[in-house]
């Protein structure tokens, strides 16, 4: 069944980019990702307590909930890092340098949760590793080194922290309930989020966010609060060398609703690299 909660997972994963898009055109990057914790707290411990887990919390062990803490923190900066980069580049640009983690958290896992990877694994590494790259634009590259606000930066640092995120999480729910586990690392989360907000005095603009836009910001709260149940639950069961890449499909979902909705079209070499991303996705989650 992980699979199927992996997927779960790259579905609303891939909505949430979009929805989060939408509430960050006026809104500033940093305040709206603070805003919408709160949505992924209530709705992380609305499960908890469904599922009836939260009489475990007093027999989670001391290096469980460190686990939870550092990948909480690990999301926080990756989440800050992704939303700014939404806020100045385009959505078919952003989420691609975003997934890259995906390489990443293999490699990670292999050194560090020892699962091992085959010769047929290691060429859809290489097909994912390729899709990215070709979905990367020179201009993007060059904008990261002359300009260190650049959305490229960003997107980079959100990847870095997403694949700590992965092998921290797979490290924490192993003595946890998923749900849970979820639930207590989206309160670090929370945390600093609002931190960051008040670092940067932002937090007198809370009353200045639009109705429409506030709207987009909790739904796209509700969005996170869904993948992140089902990834964690999928880490929980499964190996997270084929997880992440899974949960990475995301991008699919994202390219094709961004050009719905934004009218953002990749040109042929992105549409190339979409695909070998894919492939690449799929074959990991097969074989």
């Amino acid at each position: 069944m992980w699979l199927f909660y992996a997927i779960g997972s790259a579905f609303f994963a891939g909505v949430t980019s979009i929805l989060a898009k939408c509430g960050i055109r006026k809104t500033d990057s940093t305040l709206a990702t603070a805003v919408r914790t709160i949505v992924v707290l209530a709705f992380s411990w609305i499960m908890v307590f469904v599922v009836g887990s939260q009489g475990q919390i007093s027999k989670i062990g001391g290096t469980t909930l460190l686990f939870l803490v550092l990948s909480g923190a690990a999301t926080g900066a990756s989440w800050l890092c992704y939303f700014k980069a939404l806020q100045i580049g385009d959505v078919n640009k952003v989420v691609p340098v975003d997934k890259s983690s995906t390489v990443l958290t293999i490699i990670l896992a292999m050194l560090f949760l020892r699962e091992g990877i085959s010769l047929p694994k290691a060429a859809a590494v290489l097909a994912i590793a390729a899709g990215i790259f070709l979905m990367i634009e020179r201009k993007d590259v060059k904008e990261m080194k002359r300009s260190k606000g650049g959305w490229f930066l960003y997107a980079a640092g959100a990847a870095l922290f997403a694949s700590l995120t992965a092998i921290l999480g797979k490290a924490g729910i192993s003595g946890v309930e998923s749900n849970l586990g979820t639930a207590i690392r989206t309160c670090v989360v929370l945390v600093m989020a609002w931190i960051m907000v008040f670092v940067t005095g932002k937090q007198r603009e809370v009353r200045k966010i639009g109705k429409k836009e506030l709207v987009f910001i909790c739904c796209s709260g509700i969005a996170t609060g869904a993948s992140w149940l089902c990834y964690y639950r999928a880490l929980q069961e499964g190996p997270a060398s084929v997880v992440a890449p899974v949960d990475r499909l995301s991008v699919l979902v994202t390219v094709i609703f961004s050009w719905f909705v934004f009218g953002e079209r990749l040109g042929k070499k992105e549409t190339a690299g979409l695909a070998l991303l894919t492939a690449g996705t799929v074959a990991m989650a097969l074989l």
